[in-house]
């Protein structure tokens, strides 16, 4: 399923900012949801490569940020 190139995909997130690609037509699993573009496999991977800057997630990043 994701190795075929030619499938929709859309790009994914969840609670903690962390992306991913899903199939179009699937059931997002639990704690995801669309964030962005649908697109090829190519196209989507580009989009989370632009989106997704920080691969630690959310609640490290804001415990690192407060803990001075």
């Amino acid at each position: 399923m994701f190795d075929d190139n030619r499938r929709e995909f859309r790009v994914v997130r969840n609670d903690q900012e962390q992306y991913s690609i899903w199939p179009t037509g699937r059931e997002l699993p639990a704690g995801w949801f669309e964030a962005g573009s649908r697109g090829t496999k190519a196209e989507c991977l580009d989009q989370v490569g632009r989106s997704w800057t920080d691969m630690r997630p959310a609640r490290l990043r804001e415990v690192l940020s407060t803990d001075g």
